[in-house]
């Protein structure tokens, strides 16, 4: 049996859902825990979404690439060690991508910043791994009967 990935129609539709539940869920946190206005933690929030998804994209696509390469099994088949790998992996990758957006927007020095996104990043981790466990019970990745390869020449 030959596994393919997630399309990238599909991984944006994840990518999205995620997204906004998850904006929805942590706004109100973040701007009760940093005192801000909701508009200011909404836009903050909404800047770190667009700068994360693209980290997201790029992350989950290569991390369910080398999944299938390597562990012959697509994404929703996960055992939960790995999805704490993959959760964890993402969101140190995010960190990077969000902490100096977190300066530069939110005017809070390095060490304000790398404190913050240590909250957000254990928030979303949690959620992380709620919403993929979720999201592939209700999603899965289906099966394909015919090679890799001869899915790629078809197309």
């Amino acid at each position: 049996m030959h596994y393919v990935q997630r399309t990238p129609r599909e991984r944006l539709h994840q990518t999205l859902w995620f997204e906004a539940l998850g904006l929805c869920l942590v706004t109100p946190l973040y701007g009760w825990a940093s005192a801000r206005a909701l508009h200011e933690s909404c836009s903050l929030l909404a800047l770190l979404s667009l700068s994360v998804m693209a980290w997201s994209a790029a992350f989950n696509t290569l991390f369910d690439a080398g999944e299938a390469r390597w562990c012959a099994r697509v994404a929703s088949e996960r055992p939960h060690r790995v999805r704490i790998l993959h959760t964890l992996a993402h969101e140190l990758g995010a960190m990077l991508v969000s902490c100096p957006v977190l300066v530069l927007w939110a005017d809070l020095d390095w060490a304000e910043a790398l404190v913050a996104d240590l909250a957000l990043t254990t928030v979303y981790a949690a959620y992380g791994y709620a919403f993929h466990c979720c999201y592939d019970r209700l999603r899965p990745v289906r099966r394909a009967a015919v090679p890799l390869t001869v899915l790629a020449v078809r197309r």
